[in-house]
């Protein structure tokens, strides 16, 4: 009896711990429960007054600085809101309160992660703000002071204790949760729920690290630096070289089929529709740029400012028309262009840059993780570095794969918006001429015929004027001039000389006026120089440009610049047979005769203009009478005189000087 009565109470005792010890876990879980719930109001209450209060009274900073500060707080505004009206509807069923606390969490598990990824990856832009805020001690006490009035509690901190709130919060769920597992009976319905639930803001706080990690690395590969070759140099060094050297090896490799290649199709084809929209973007972007250059022609070409010399009627009309719809329709329509689609468009191409540069450092990086995979399968380790660079493509890779079908989508979206846009302002347009010409339409001669009679009448007109066109043409070819030769260049005839005795008179040319050469082939030459053909076209087969020789330059000049030149018989057989004689006079044919060195008369005309270059030259004019002075220069050259016009002292080219006969009482006149 003294052993039961002994069992007795030792019995009732451990049924008396066991029941206070599931009290205290009941009392410790509904704290938990009470805790969550009261920190999750004040949460959202600090978030409200940073949305409304705080962002609102900030209007001095620029909005993009408080687009980075404060991010997308709207959105988990917005989720922490719901979130928290599911946790105080649980609150009228404490038998199941926990239960639904837990599916509550499963069920926010992907919301809080889409949202507090976003904020997160913000972060350190945001600091870096308040650092650059710091350097500006009125505006630092500006915002201080707004702080303090709304948030008090924020301190000396200011306005990071207020941004740092919602990282801090979104780690504390898998806390709040573990300690409401704790004092949750392992046989509870609630406990799995609990289990998964806490296990699930784990990896959602991991999910976001990882992506905060993975902005970081694309932040810092879609930097576009603008860097000169000096300084590109500069940062080359051995580690460089090494790396570069391995990843083409390993390339060459793969080229020569020693080491399989890396397949990835889901990145393959997400690539694939990348540089397919790219392309998209960049033909629209030069299309819209060729569209804008015409379009600044057409607003160039003004024909209704011209004198046409149409008294009255339809003319008239046009010209108001077109006068209105130059200054204000086409205008109009050409800044909407620009604003609306042309900058759109730029911004657009803009942003491709970034995820451009983020697939080529991918391929640089897989060459590094695929020579990694195969050191560990050989020798089983690698170092701190190399486990980096691995995880460098690892994060790149992923982070490529999730967000290029969200940017494809985007560009297609902007793209088709931006076409749209185009097409609503191609309609305005056409709907402002219609109706601006409506008064200008009814007072036109032909505006009671149909369209399709009004198109045939125009065609009918064109064609009519075309035909009257194409036989003035070819009345005025047979009554055109003979094209004649330009004077030659002072100085020019032993040049001359020497390509006449290389490659005959028939390869000879001149040209008809000044050549500015564009490209690096190109001749750049003086009007009147004499060059030799030596092929009558470039290298792409085109006939309208040829490849000439200058005598000691060869290179392009534009055939339609070119004539023939002609070289007078007497001369030309001295050229050829007499090559080594001091002097060879040349001459354009026809052409007037040229003053003798050893002139038999001192009053000659100008067979052709010349301006004077210095102030030992004088100008003159085609037929002005000179006296000749000295039929040479101080050195003796012939081909320079010294001539006296209209009172003017000066040298001129002996070869611009003809003899006249003699003068008539009013004048010289020219040989005929």
């Amino acid at each position: 009896m003294a052993h039961c009565g002994t069992d007795e109470p030792s019995s009732g005792s451990l049924d008396g711990e066991g029941q206070s010890l599931e009290d205290r876990s009941l009392l410790q879980q509904s704290l938990a429960i009470r805790e969550l719930m009261d920190t999750e109001d004040s949460y959202l209450h600090m978030l409200r007054l940073c949305a409304s209060d705080v962002r609102s009274r900030l209007q001095q900073l620029p909005q993009g600085d408080l687009d980075v500060l404060f991010s997308n707080i709207d959105e988990i505004i917005q989720v922490s809101s719901r979130f928290l009206h599911g946790l105080q509807e649980t609150a009228s069923k404490e038998e199941k309160q926990v239960l639904l606390i837990g599916n509550l969490f499963l069920e926010f598990q992907e919301d809080f992660e889409q949202v507090y990824k976003v904020y997160c990856a913000n972060y350190d832009q945001a600091l870096l703000l308040l650092k650059a805020y710091q350097k500006e001690p009125e505006l630092q006490q500006e915002i201080q002071s707004i702080i303090q009035a709304v948030v008090p509690q924020a301190g000396p901190s200011g306005l990071s204790f207020i941004l740092v709130i919602p990282l801090q919060r979104v780690t504390k769920y898998p806390l709040l949760l573990q300690k409401i597992l704790e004092n949750t009976l392992p046989d509870a319905s609630a406990y799995p729920v609990l289990l998964r639930a806490t296990s699930a803001l784990q990896d959602v706080n991991a999910n976001i690290n990882e992506y905060k990690m993975r902005k970081e690395v694309a932040s810092k590969y879609t930097k576009v630096e603008q860097l000169t070759l000096r300084e590109r140099l500069a940062r080359i060094n051995t580690h460089t070289l090494s790396k570069k050297t391995t990843r083409l090896s390993q390339m060459l490799k793969q080229e020569a089929g020693l080491v399989p290649r890396t397949e990835d199709k889901e990145f393959d084809d997400l690539e694939e529709k990348f540089q397919w929209v790219s392309l998209c973007v960049t033909e629209l972007k030069n299309n819209v740029a060729t569209y804008l250059d015409n379009l600044e022609a057409f607003l160039h070409f003004r024909p209704h400012e011209c004198d046409l010399d149409i008294p009255g009627g339809p003319v008239v009309q046009y010209c108001s028309l077109a006068r209105d719809l130059q200054h204000e329709a086409f205008l109009e329509f050409k800044q909407r262009l620009k604003g609306l689609v042309w900058r759109p468009l730029c911004s657009l191409a803009k942003a491709l840059v970034g995820p451009q540069n983020l697939i080529k450092k991918r391929l640089d990086k897989l060459l590094d993780f695929e020579r990694l995979e195969e050191k560990l399968l050989e020798v089983g380790s690698m170092t701190y570095e190399e486990e980096a660079a691995r995880h460098t493509y690892q994060a790149l890779n992923s982070l490529l794969v999730a967000e290029l079908p969200k940017f494809n989508q985007l560009v297609v979206e902007w793209l088709g918006q931006i076409l749209r846009t185009f097409m609503a302002l191609q309609r305005d347009l056409a709907k402002q001429v219609l109706q601006r010409a409506e008064g200008s339409i009814s007072q036109l001669p032909h505006h009671h015929i149909s369209e399709p009679a009004f198109r045939k009448l125009v065609e009918d007109t064109l064609g009519q004027t075309s035909t009257q066109l194409l036989s003035f043409r070819e009345n005025f070819e047979k009554v055109l001039p003979p094209s004649t030769s330009q004077p030659l260049l002072p100085g020019s005839e032993s040049q001359v000389q020497a390509l006449l005795s290389k490659y005959g008179p028939g390869k000879l040319y001149q040209t008809t006026s000044n050549i500015s050469g564009a490209g690096t082939l190109d001749l750049t030459l003086s009007r009147g120089q004499i060059v030799a053909l030596l092929q009558n076209k470039d290298t792409k087969g085109h006939s309208s440009r040829w490849l000439v020789d200058t005598g000691g330059h060869r290179g392009y000049v534009p055939a339609g610049k070119l004539q023939l030149y002609r070289v007078i018989p007497s001369e030309e057989h001295r050229g050829q047979a007499g090559v080594q004689q001091d002097s060879h006079h040349l001459a354009p044919a026809p052409a007037p005769a040229l003053v003798p060195s050893t002139p038999t008369v001192t009053q000659v005309v100008a067979a052709y203009p010349f301006m004077a270059r210095s102030t030992h030259e004088v100008s003159l004019q085609a037929g002005q009478p000179v006296t000749i002075l000295e039929a040479h220069d101080k050195k003796g050259n012939p081909e320079w005189s010294l001539v006296e016009v209209n009172g003017q002292r000066g040298y001129v080219p002996s070869g611009f000087l003809a003899r006249a006969p003699s003068p008539a009482p009013w004048g010289w006149t020219l040989p005929s």
